[in-house]
């Protein structure tokens, strides 16, 4: 024992697991140290685990009384405010205007996007809204003019920019709003297309029957009449109204006959219709063959106008399948047209615009693919772009526009892609600001060489001899001398002198 230490005779003898568990009662603590002799006689604390109040597991999720009534509190609260919430998110389209209207202080540019949002100005709110809302048939023909037209900016600022803009756009996917490159076009409300049109003396469409299907479009847009507006409906039976109702309009084959081609006919029929309240005057004359025969060409000339009216006129052309995308005959087409036109308006300013053929559809017969596919249309379309610029005439390229809309038989196009088309001729109109002229000859710059004294000098004499022989003739003339002859120290003289001095300064 006494090679033992003092910490070594006070610790606690280890005793087997077994023995400590029967030395240990039922309601000791299993996870307390057990207590040796010496410690239960130093401290007679015996810790029962039974009176300590541990809280369980799943306290919180108990149900009390007071929680059932908070939670009957909260979903009564909110059955009495639910039939509120609709009033209170749901904005009507004035409300929204007004909104964008006070947010015009704040940019509206969208950082990282592909398309930036139109400029929030009162010029541009019918890009934002469906302008057919008002239209009759708007809901049976199920046509928004949302679904032609994406809206973006900036908006074009001039004809060429905006040319090029149309004629490279396009649309992502089949059938899907149309959407100009670089920068955007606008979609006119029918008060607005009225506004343009009477900024002419008349509009005249010269081609084939895609341009038919052209100012189908225009009197849709003026008489605000998705189902029949672009026909003659007043005069219709029950089966046409069948046949050419909504997108059936522009149906070639059934009522291509009940195609309005001029807005005189709806004033005389249906003046009623027209939401235009000054007078306008739309023709669409149907000239597609080469040479032309003379009947059509003598109805070109009265429908281009009177000779002696001031206001300017605006032409449209349209031509191409009917000479098999034949460039030279297009071309000979188009200078006979221009030169009836300019016989008649000879002294009055006009305006011309071309617009190519349509892209080709899928129903196209596989006997024109060769002459009229994709590929000739698209050269074609390049140059009768330079032909028509070369005379005068602004161009309009459809091919992109067009490559994804829905056509009837692989050729013309439905009603979502002639509005579209109508709409981009009017944005051209309106860009236009300027009568067509010729365009003025430069000024020949002449160059003006600088004076010498010695040049000084002779300029001066030769004034002073000039000044003399005046004299001298009107002496002699008061004489009875004749002066018409060539006499010694008259003016002829002074000039022969002067031609010598000019050629010694040249020397």
């Amino acid at each position: 024992m006494s090679s033992h230490t003092c910490e070594e005779k006070i610790q606690p003898p280890i005793l087997p697991l077994a023995e400590m568990y029967q030395r240990t009662g039922l309601d000791a603590d299993p996870f307390t140290s057990p207590r040796t002799p010496q410690q239960t006689t130093a401290r007679k604390t015996s810790y029962n685990w039974r009176s300590v109040a541990r809280p369980s597991r799943f306290s919180g999720l108990r149900i009390s009384p007071i929680r059932i009534v908070i939670m009957l509190a909260g979903i009564s609260l909110f059955l009495l405010i639910r039939d509120q919430i609709p009033h209170i998110t749901t904005l009507t389209q004035q409300q929204l205007a007004e909104l964008a209207r006070m947010a015009m202080s704040n940019t509206t540019s969208v950082p990282f996007a592909a398309f930036q949002p139109p400029e929030l100005v009162g010029y541009r709110e019918p890009d934002t809204i469906d302008t057919f809302a008002s239209y009759k048939f708007r809901n049976t023909c199920n046509v928004s003019s949302l679904d032609l037209h994406t809206p973006f900016s900036p908006l074009c600022q001039d004809r060429a920019s905006m040319l090029t803009a149309m004629a490279s756009g396009g649309r992502i996917g089949l059938d899907a709003p149309y959407m100009t490159r670089g920068c955007d076009m606008r979609w006119f409300t029918s008060e607005e297309v009225c506004e343009i049109l009477q900024r002419f003396d008349r509009v005249v469409l010269v081609g084939d029957s895609m341009l038919r299907h052209v100012i189908g479009s225009i009197n849709i847009l003026l008489r605000k009449d998705l189902g029949y507006g672009a026909v003659t409906d007043w005069n219709f039976s029950v089966k046409e109204r069948k046949d050419c109702f909504c997108n059936e309009q522009f149906d070639v084959k059934a009522c291509s006959v009940q195609g309005i081609y001029k807005t005189a006919d709806v004033l005389q029929h249906d003046s009623e219709s027209l939401s235009c309240h000054a007078s306008i005057n739309v023709i669409m004359e149907e000239i597609v063959r080469f040479p032309s025969p003379p009947d059509e060409l003598e109805r070109l000339r009265v429908a281009a106008g009177d000779r002696n009216s001031s206001k300017r006129k605006a032409f449209i052309f349209g031509h191409g399948l009917w000479s098999n995308l034949d460039l030279q005959k297009t071309v000979n087409w188009l200078e006979t047209v221009i030169f009836v036109i300019h016989e008649v308006n000879r002294h009055t300013p006009w305006h011309g615009l071309f617009l190519t053929p349509n892209a080709a559809g899928k129903e196209k017969p596989d006997e024109w693919i060769v002459t009229q596919g994709n590929k000739a249309l698209m050269l074609f379309e390049e140059a009768v772009g330079i032909e028509a610029r070369k005379k005068g005439i602004e161009h309009l390229g459809t091919w992109n526009m067009s490559i994804q809309s829905n056509k009837y038989d692989g050729v013309h196009l439905d009603m979502k892609g002639n509005l579209v088309k109508a709409m981009m001729m009017k944005s051209q109109e309106a860009a236009f600001k300027q009568a067509r002229k010729p365009a003025k000859k430069p000024k020949e710059v002449v160059e003006v060489k600088a004076a010498t004294p010695k040049g000084i000098q002779k300029n001066k004499s030769r004034n002073e001899r000039r000044k003399a022989a005046r004299r001298t003739a009107q002496l002699l003339k008061s004489q009875g001398v004749e002066v018409g002859k060539k006499r010694k120290g008259g003016d002829d003289a002074v000039m022969e002198e002067d031609a010598e001095e000019e050629k010694e300064e040249e020397e």
